[in-house]
C-alpha cells in the first residue's frame, strides 16, 4: 500500500533473493522498508526472476513470475544460506530491523518467449520432499573444503561447463541438485548429474563434474 494512501495499490520493489534447499525464495529484508510493512497487512506476494540479460529483444526472453506468501523465518541455517549466496547482506544481516522472509510458493508463471506461457504449481516447481537434515548440517564444511582446497577446480567447472570467464570462482550453496558459484557480481549454477542424498553422492558429483569439465577442455 501506498504511504497515506486511503485504498491498497500495487507496489512493486527491487530485492535481493536467495533459494533454500527446495528453492524456496528467501530474502533478507528490513521491517522500515514500504514492501515489508505491507507483507505485515498482506502476506500475499509475487517475485519475478528475469531472465533476458543481454537480449536484443528482451520479450523474447525467459522471466518467471513466483506466487505465494512471503513469512517471516528465524531459521539461522537459512540465514546463514542467504549470506553466502549474497556476501555484502553480512553488512546488515544482524541488524535488528532486518529479518529474513521464505516465501511459500503456491505457483509460478512461466514466459519462456513469445507464446511460450505455462502456469507451473508449486510441486513442480520446487525440488522433491526428501531428508536434508544431513545437507543443512554438513554444507558449511564441503563450502569450506571446496572452496579452501579445490579453488582450482571450481574455476575450472565455471571457465569449461558453464560459459564463466576469469579465476576466483567460489561455491555459495549446495543442494540436492547441484551447486551455486559466485565471483565478484557475477553467479553462476552448476548442476549435478543426478539429486545427490549423502555426502559421497556431493563427493561423487564433484569428480564427475570435474571430469566432464577436463573432458570439455580437451575439445577446445
Amino acid at each position: 500500500m501506498l504511504p497515506g494512501a486511503a485504498n491498497p495499490w500495487p507496489y512493486a520493489s527491487l530485492v535481493l533473493v536467495a533459494a533454500d534447499y527446495d528453492a524456496s525464495p528467501l530474502l533478507l529484508i528490513s521491517t522500515l522498508a514500504e514492501h515489508t510493512k505491507n507483507l505485515a497487512q498482506d502476506p500475499h506476494a509475487s517475485l519475478l526472476f528475469d531472465g533476458t540479460q543481454g537480449l536484443d529483444d528482451p520479450l523474447t526472453g525467459a522471466r518467471v513470475t513466483v506466487l505465494g506468501t512471503l513469512e517471516p523465518e528465524d531459521d539461522p541455517v537459512r540465514l546463514r544460506r542467504f549470506v553466502a549466496r549474497h556476501p555484502s547482506a553480512s553488512l546488515y544481516a544482524g541488524f535488528k530491523d532486518f529479518r529474513l522472509y521464505r516465501m511459500q510458493v503456491a505457483r509460478a508463471h512461466l514466459v519462456a518467449g513469445f507464446g511460450r506461457i505455462h502456469w507451473i504449481e508449486a510441486g513442480n516447481l520446487l525440488g522433491q520432499a526428501a531428508d536434508i537434515s544431513w545437507l543443512r548440517e554438513h554444507e558449511p564444511s564441503i563450502l569450506g573444503h571446496m572452496n579452501d582446497d579445490h579453488a582450482p577446480t571450481i574455476d575450472f567447472y565455471a571457465q569449461n561447463l558453464l560459459h564463466g570467464s576469469g579465476s576466483g570462482w567460489r561455491l555459495t550453496g549446495v543442494d540436492r541438485e547441484g551447486a551455486d558459484l559466485r565471483r565478484a557480481g557475477a553467479v553462476a549454477r552448476l548442476d549435478f548429474p543426478e539429486p545427490v542424498n549423502d555426502l559421497d553422492a556431493v563427493r561423487q558429483s564433484f569428480v564427475a563434474l570435474a571430469q566432464s569439465a577436463k573432458r570439455g577442455a580437451m575439445s577446445q
